[in-house]
């Protein structure tokens, strides 16, 4: 698969109107999908017990590879008529906008906490895990303290547990998630590079948030709100069909 590096239509990207939509459209879908989502929480929860930097730079590698991964599948949908991607794409959008506004209507007030909580027990239990698995201990009968290697060592010579586990988390909180469907609703419609370029934007400024807001943030966003502003975006990429020409 060859993109051209001047654009995928041959213009540059400042002048690329396709890259345009698809770059600020990315930012708008992650932020309004990420923010208060689970993957924010966890980047959130670990940056108050751990190096913010490592939780930042494992959570964004995970992120990144996991835009990059969305919008080629989207991508590839190209190879369909472009009327029909753009329309049924236009459909998807407008099907997640409405559940969106349903969710946000019944959401309780306190639908944030509750995520927060569950998050924050269940890395507790992980640590909790870890802690057992490595602690130091002194053997009865020869007196040799035995155990805690892991604990001054890191996987594979280089990654460190930290990075690790904040990559393995995030990439599978967002498997399946809302924002990675979405990246590949918008790939399909619109210029692949762009989507990437604003994905990975778009995801950078939520984990940063998270990462350096911490707790302060994560308990005060309001959940219902930021759930139906993504509603109303999400209907306004649908309604965009009626204004958009889907051959170019």
């Amino acid at each position: 698969m060859y993109i051209n590096p001047a654009g995928l239509n041959g213009k540059g990207y400042s002048d690329n109107p396709d890259f345009i939509h698809g770059f600020v459209g990315a930012i708008s879908v992650i932020i309004v999908s990420e923010l208060g989502d689970k993957t924010f929480f966890i980047a959130a929860i670990m940056a108050m017990r751990h190096s913010r930097l490592t939780v930042f730079l494992g959570a964004i590698a995970a992120l990144g590879a996991m835009t990059v991964l969305s919008a080629l599948l989207g991508y590839a949908t190209t190879v369909i008529p472009r009327w029909l991607t753009f329309y049924a794409s236009s459909a998807l959008f407008a099907v997640f906008g409405l559940k969106m506004l349903k969710e946000g209507y019944y959401m309780s007030a306190d639908e944030g906490k509750e995520e927060y909580e569950e998050v924050q027990a269940d890395l507790r239990k992980r640590d909790d895990e870890f802690e057992k698995q490595n602690a130091v201990v002194q053997d009865p009968e020869s007196g040799v303290l035995r155990g805690g290697l892991l604990r001054r060592r890191k996987i594979l010579g280089f990654i460190s547990r930290i990075f690790l586990e904040s990559f393995t988390l995030t990439f599978l909180a967002e498997w399946g998630d809302r924002s990675q469907i979405a990246t590949i609703i918008l790939a399909a419609r619109e210029d692949v590079i762009g989507v990437i370029l604003g994905g990975i934007i778009g995801h950078s400024l939520c984990t940063g948030l998270a990462v350096m807001g911490g707790r302060f943030i994560a308990q005060r966003i309001s959940i219902r709100t930021v759930t139906l502003t993504g509603g109303v975006v999400f209907l306004l990429f649908a309604l965009s069909a009626f204004f958009l020409d889907p051959s170019k």
